[in-house]
């Protein structure tokens, strides 16, 4: 790892049974992200993860989703299992837990949005941040870009990642716009 552990957090973004097969809005082999991601967990003092929390009503619920932002099938409601993170990953007890997408009326890709991680994470004296999970072109991207725009250097762990990838080329796009964005798309392999 470039970074010294100490002021480096790995960022876990949904993966939650919802985003896996068999959820509501599954992301292809979602599931798979799991194992490269409890790996990657031993090698950071400070973990994060965010999830969805949303209310019954959220703004982004569709009764005929498209599948594209804001129009989605209910999903991650708050309380439920499919909100639940998958019950593979194998998280320290000290993991720093982050609800995203709390207010029925405001859509929130972002593990930053309303949340209060950027201040924890400044806190604890972290300088740079590793985003992975689900799903590369949402909430993944989302995070990482504003991970940047808060100053943290920022990388992405792309085998740790999926992406909707509707339509097809979505993720690659998203991966294209971390790099303008200056994000550093890495391998675990590379860590």
């Amino acid at each position: 790892m470039n970074a010294n552990p100490n002021d480096a957090a790995l960022v876990i973004v949904d993966v939650q049974n919802d985003f896996c097969p068999g959820g509501a809005l599954a992301v292809t082999d979602g599931d798979a992200v799991v194992a490269p991601i409890n790996k990657l967990v031993e090698r950071f003092a400070t973990v994060v993860t965010t999830q969805d929390w949303h209310p019954a009503g959220h703004c982004s619920f569709a009764a005929e989703p498209k599948y594209v932002d804001k129009s989605w099938p209910r999903h991650c409601v708050a309380g439920t299992s499919g909100a639940a993170l998958h019950a593979g990953l194998k998280l320290p007890a000290g993991a720093l837990s982050i609800k995203k997408g709390t207010h029925a009326d405001k859509e929130a890709y972002s593990g930053f949005a309303d949340t209060g991680l950027q201040d924890a994470l400044a806190a604890r004296g972290i300088r740079t941040v590793y985003v992975c999970g689900l799903a590369t072109d949402y909430c993944v991207k989302a995070t990482a870009l504003d991970a940047a725009r808060h100053g943290f250097a920022t990388k992405v762990i792309l085998d740790a990642c999926r992406g909707v990838d509707l339509p097809a080329g979505t993720a690659a796009q998203a991966v294209e716009a971390l790099r303008k964005a200056g994000v550093e798309i890495v391998t675990s392999d590379a860590l």
